[in-house]
């Protein structure tokens, strides 16, 4: 199970065909425990690397910025240029009210901080994590602009929650005009219950060619098959303790979408999590998905998609299960 390279859109890096995200490393949850702590968080690394994975995703907020010291100490070790790595910038890390947004003063002082814990002088990818409407897009995308003249970021990118096709293309064409670097990467939710960016936002993608690295790509873990129409959700899940995700997942319409996934694990004799990852990956218009995971055991199962050949006819069924 060796993971393939991808081409990520018109930048011309070659990049794994899953990418790696590191949203759970360092995390803290409501009882004080780190959810991936750093020996685990290397074991993963470790795992993922040996399966050929080059495509490490991260952010600036993970854990608080451990996430980004994890992986910098793990990439001590290694060939740094060997890796692509992503980090993303806008949510809050300071108390002062400029610690935040797509700001100058803020992009140009957290940059430093990111490349301080991940070790390195330069992100290949650097997303801004959602939209700033208090910030005009001519201002961000010079200073990110800057950023990337000056050696910090080679390419940019725009992660989202939801689809923004009309302001990515505002960005996109101010830099067109202006000679600024644009955004080549979108990293949207994007899995078979989550179909928001079908349309417009997809065609967008496609017309300036930018590559779909879509995030969330099995909807928190509902399309593991983890979780059953008649049955309360299993104990220290998601479904049991988080009540929005309840209402978002475990809904009748998606639980119709789960009974065609499960349909085609059976008939591939693959699990619905490497089902629903090979959907993403037999599409044509993703790049690359971000699969993450808490142990070796999830992180195996997970890449055991990229062996699995849907038909034209189960990829279908499964696009209409909608």
């Amino acid at each position: 199970m060796a993971l393939d390279f991808v081409p990520l859109g018109r930048t011309g890096l070659q990049v794994s065909e899953l990418a790696f995200g590191t949203w759970r490393f360092g995390r803290e949850n409501d009882q004080g425990d780190i959810e991936v702590d750093a020996d685990r968080a290397h074991e993963l690394l470790d795992a993922y690397e040996a399966h050929g994975g080059r495509f490490i995703d991260t952010a600036d907020i993970y854990g608080d910025g451990r996430a980004e010291e994890y992986i910098g100490d793990w990439l001590a070790g290694r060939d740094r240029e060997e890796f692509v790595i992503a980090s993303k910038v806008y949510w809050p890390t300071r108390a002062d009210p400029n610690g935040r947004g797509l700001n100058r003063k803020h992009l140009r002082k957290e940059i430093d901080r990111i490349l301080e814990r991940l070790g390195t002088s330069f992100v290949d990818i650097l997303y801004i994590h959602r939209w700033d409407d208090d910030t005009p897009p001519e201002q961000f995308m010079r200073t990110l602009n800057g950023l990337v003249e000056a050696g910090k970021v080679n390419h940019l990118g725009t992660s989202t929650f939801e689809p923004n096709a009309w302001k990515v293309t505002r960005a996109n064409e101010i830099a067109d005009r202006r000679g600024y670097e644009p955004f080549t990467v979108a990293q949207p939710r994007y899995n078979l219950v989550n179909r928001e960016i079908e349309g417009n936002y997809l065609e967008m993608a496609s017309y300036y060619d930018l590559a779909v690295v879509p995030w969330s790509p099995l909807a928190g873990g509902f399309l593991s098959g983890k979780y059953k129409r008649t049955e309360e959700p299993p104990a220290g899940t998601r479904g049991a303790t988080d009540s929005q995700f309840a209402d978002t997942y475990l809904t009748s319409a998606n639980f119709d979408v789960m009974e065609e996934v499960e349909e085609v694990s059976r008939e591939v004799g693959a699990s619905p999590a490497a089902v629903s990852l090979s959907w993403l990956l037999h599409h044509d218009a993703v790049t690359a998905p971000i699969i993450g995971a808490r142990t070796v055991e999830q992180l195996e199962e997970n890449l055991a998609a990229t062996d699995l050949a849907l038909s034209r006819d189960q990829f279908e069924r499964l696009a209409n299960a909608k």
